[in-house]
């Protein structure tokens, strides 16, 4: 079997995950270096998953003639500069939901790939979750008809740091958070027209001291007329909570859960009680797998990329009009959102 050869730029938290799957769990890749500025880390990561080369800089990584694709895991800040250097070299990319902060950096990030004709694909992995990618070949089919209405849900059982929260880092609430709702809504519905969004920070009061929020809900209308709605929560202290569901003119298709182990425990003292999926490495884990294997067989076998630079430009440009929404009180046309 062809084997890809890939580095793996940024091994934090999720970092780790793609080197330990494309070393170990996909047939088709192997990773032949790992590049983190923080160089013992990288260095660590590198000894725990027999990787032969780690880099501290990784431009050096990108140049390195060993290493034929790219998988980008570090924050997103970084993307655009990362992006641009491996498009002028020619390698595919992987790249970590979202491409840019800003439409701006991602439009310059689009160019570069344009222009060397290198294959790129955007990481949204809840596409390739199975349940999702089920529904999707339902709905595709007319298990349910014509799509009318999309609900999604996303709760997180804790806040994050304050640092992260910052938009200046994260982008915010609507942004961090709700672009996944929101590349699935126009996955399944279309495109979105106008967004209205409220939101307030009301269980993290320590939030408003980086301005951002811990609750929100947005309202959709997409470009055919349907409609959506998206809620967002920080404060899920239960478990990691993701749901959706997709009304359609002949049935409903709900998608998630919420019990982690297929046990459920029943006393007379404590009643019907089982546990809850605990955050997203626990819910996603297979996705996280599966949307990379599928990068590297779409490179391997010279196929388009499911999900490209232009989903996560227009994920985030809903995203963009939704915080706009919420802080204007006004509905926002996406299409208006150009910078």
């Amino acid at each position: 079997m062809a084997r890809l050869n890939v580095g793996v730029v940024g091994v934090g938290r999720l970092g780790r995950v793609y080197v330990r799957d494309l070393a170990g769990r996909i047939p088709e890749t192997r990773v032949v270096a790992v590049a983190d500025p923080a160089e013992d880390l990288a260095k660590q990561i590198a000894a725990e998953f027999d990787v032969a080369k780690a880099y501290a800089d990784p431009l050096a990584m990108i140049d390195d003639p060993a290493v034929e694709a790219i998988a980008i895991v570090t924050p997103t800040h970084t993307h655009r500069e990362l992006v641009i250097a491996a498009a002028g070299r020619g390698k595919p990319i992987f790249c970590e939901k979202p491409p840019a902060l800003a439409l701006g950096e991602i439009a310059e990030m689009k160019q570069a790939i344009e222009q060397s004709g290198v294959f790129f694909q955007m990481g949204f992995m809840r596409r390739f979750d199975p349940g999702y990618a089920a529904a999707k070949q339902q709905i595709d089919a007319g298990r349910i008809g014509m799509p009318l209405v999309f609900k999604g849900t996303s709760r997180d059982p804790f806040r994050p740091s304050l640092e992260y929260a910052n938009p200046a880092s994260s982008g915010g609430m609507l942004i961090d958070m709700g672009i996944h709702d929101f590349d699935l809504a126009r996955w399944f519905m279309g495109d979105v027209r106008t967004v209205a969004a409220i939101g307030a920070t009301i269980a993290y009061p320590e939030l408003e001291s980086v301005g951002d929020i811990d609750n929100a809900i947005a309202s959709l209308t997409f470009t055919s007329g349907k409609l959506g709605v998206v809620d967002l929560t920080r404060s899920g202290i239960y478990g990691y909570d993701i749901s959706t569901e997709i009304l359609g003119l002949e049935g409903t298709i709900r998608i998630g859960y919420l019990r982690e182990t297929p046990i459920t425990v029943m006393t007379k003292a404590h009643g019907v009680s089982h546990d809850t999926v605990p955050y997203f490495m626990e819910r996603f884990r297979d996705a996280y797998t599966n949307q990379l294997q599928n990068f590297a067989q779409n490179v391997l076998q010279q196929r388009e990329p499911p999900i490209t630079i232009d989903d996560g430009m227009e994920a985030l440009r809903v995203g963009v009009a939704a915080t706009r929404a919420r802080e204007s009180g006004m509905t926002v046309t996406v299409a208006d959102v150009t910078k």
